[in-house]
């Protein structure tokens, strides 16, 4: 298979702080990765790298055509061209309290990408249609449930056409009845044959969905592998140990 995404020696500090202590993987076209492990562990940064929303301190990053060594020199030019191959799926939504549904979608195709309101708002409403939210492009966020906001940033990231999808947690901020909503757009998006790296702590979802897992603690992938490994064979301590802590947190 064709890797999408490579990542070498990636490193990130905050202050005196290292978060990401080397990381080294790979995305192939079309997979799901799924990124699991216990809080503070670094996965948030790692995902923010891809984006370059947290610009990395050192290693080598790919994604789709666009590589940059951030040791090395870039400009603010090469950022914005690595970071148009990814679409980005914040915890909290971050749409624009003051835009409709249908403008908080249509900003960046028309604003970044230069393309007709016509057209961007046609594949919105096919998009909201799609996740069942049809009949709300003309409302505002305030006016939607926690889930129906989160489909709505889903959306939003692929209303851009990216080559990869990246998640943060994307059910994390949901009250629990609100959870399976998100996680059926996931799951299509992935029968559909969408590359895309989730940050998680849904590990039935992980198994059932991803293609690999990685799991990271102190700032490194400690496993890496098919759900059916990782998940439930883990080969080192500290990964059983956190697994354990999920189904049995006394």
């Amino acid at each position: 298979m064709t890797e999408l995404i490579r990542v070498d020696g990636l490193r990130k500090s905050f202050g005196a702080t290292p978060v990401l202590n080397g990381i080294d993987f790979g995305v192939d076209a079309g997979s799901v990765t799924a990124v699991i492990g216990p809080s503070g562990s670094g996965k948030t940064t790692l995902l923010r790298s891809l984006n370059a929303l947290d610009v990395p301190d050192a290693g080598v990053i790919r994604v789709a055509d666009e590589t940059i060594d951030f040791a090395g020199t870039y400009s603010k030019a090469d950022i914005a061209r690595y970071r148009s191959q990814s679409g980005f799926v914040f915890q909290s939504h971050n749409l624009f309290p003051h835009k409709t549904v249908l403008e908080n979608i249509i900003e960046g195709p028309v604003v970044v990408q230069r393309r007709p309101v016509r057209d961007a708002t046609e594949d919105a409403r096919t998009l909201l249609a799609s996740v069942g939210l049809a009949d709300r492009g003309d409302a505002y966020p305030s006016e939607l449930s926690g889930g129906q906001q989160q489909r709505v940033g889903i959306v939003r990231a692929v209303a851009l056409n990216p080559k990869v999808l990246l998640l943060d947690e994307p059910t994390s901020a949901l009250d629990p009845e609100l959870v399976g909503d998100v996680l059926r757009v996931i799951v299509d998006l992935a029968a559909q044959g969408w590359t895309m790296v989730v940050v998680t702590h849904e590990i039935g979802f992980a198994r059932q969905v991803s293609d690999q897992v990685l799991f990271i603690d102190g700032g490194v992938v400690v496993e890496h592998g098919a759900p059916a490994d990782v998940i439930d064979h883990p080969q080192h301590d500290r990964t059983a140990a956190f697994l354990r802590r999920l189904t049995d947190p006394l």
